[in-house]
């Protein structure tokens, strides 16, 4: 997917970027269709992965955006662009063990794209019919896409986020997790504490920060599909999070504790008014207690936990 805020973020910071996208795959490929980085002349962001095949990509990148002609597209008007589409064998050319191809689509961006119906197709010449119909579908049904090569032209829908997540404390174990969640495609964070210097300095890119004396009350207007994981400094302020939470409708909800904690909190749930089976919606204690109790480690637990039952909800829609 096409992510415009990461593009616009970096065009800002690095004024022309390169960007390299995979799009199309034969055999064994280190990332999937779709993957992309982002290239400038002292850095980069993002990963196509594969280690060789990213280097060179990366390489190649900067020569275009250093003006060198290693592209031999044209425009209807017979300008060169700075576009690069190539083909790369993984064994043969860089001596990986992948045994696949890959199609390198790397091109230079001094703006934003055009946007058409949450779709940004491009490619050399008049707009292939096999184009135009993608376009209407998403235009006309909504129909989002994969991202790939139709007829020639490189069409990827704009990354948006499928997955609110909702963290509520930004102590060691708040913060661990929403280093691990921003990085992540598809999720936008919101994190909430009381104030705002309970927040880092630097917040990952993409976070929604909200300081909030009372952080119930934002509960209140939390969006229902949402996601949240309750980890505050105060287990008064995490039980009546829960209440408020429960009353307010969830994705799902977890919280952090031990199965002492979450005894409590099910007694005291249950006096205020919810029912078992509604109590029993929230995971407590959350992650993976085998990986230990750093916050790190129970960030990666949580997030693993997430991503696991993400997966098995597609799967089985897809059956």
């Amino acid at each position: 997917m096409f992510d415009l805020s990461a593009l616009a973020a970096a065009l800002e910071a690095h004024g022309r970027v390169a960007r390299v996208v995979i799009a199309g795959v034969e055999g064994s490929s280190p990332r999937e269709i779709g993957a992309s980085m982002l290239v400038w002349d002292q850095g980069q962001s993002g990963t196509i992965g594969g280690g060789a095949l990213e280097f060179e990509a990366a390489a190649k990148a900067r020569g275009l955006l250093a003006g060198s002609p290693l592209t031999p597209a044209l425009s209807p008007g017979g300008e060169r662009e700075a576009r690069l589409v190539e083909r790369v064998a993984l064994g043969p050319s860089l001596g990986q063990c992948c045994g696949g191809a890959v199609t390198l689509w790397t091109e230079v961006y001094d703006a934003v794209p055009e946007v058409v119906s949450g779709v940004v197709a491009r490619g050399l010449g008049e707009m292939p019919l096999a184009v135009e119909r993608v376009l209407a579908a998403a235009r006309g049904q909504g129909v989002r896409p994969a991202a790939g090569l139709v007829a020639g032209w490189l069409v990827e829908p704009v990354a948006e986020a499928e997955r609110q997540v909702w963290v509520w404390g930004a102590g060691h174990v708040g913060r661990a997790l929403v280093s691990v969640l921003a990085p992540l495609p598809g999720i936008a964070v919101t994190w909430v504490d009381v104030s705002a210097e309970r927040f880092p300095r630097v917040v990952p890119e993409g976070v929604t920060v909200v300081p909030a004396s009372d952080p119930v009350v934002v509960a209140d207007h939390a969006p229902v599909g949402a996601e949240h994981l309750v980890l505050t400094f105060s287990h008064a302020l995490d039980l009546e999070l829960c209440h408020r939470l429960l009353s307010r409708g969830f994705r799902s909800c977890g919280l952090i504790g031990s199965a002492t904690k979450w005894g409590r909190f099910r007694s005291r749930l249950r006096a205020l008014g919810h029912e078992a089976q509604a109590v029993a919606r929230i995971r407590c204690p959350i992650g993976d207690p085998g990986l230990g109790k750093h916050p790190q480690a129970i960030a990666v637990g949580v997030v693993a936990e997430m991503l696991r039952a993400s997966a098995v909800a597609v799967g089985e829609k897809r059956a």
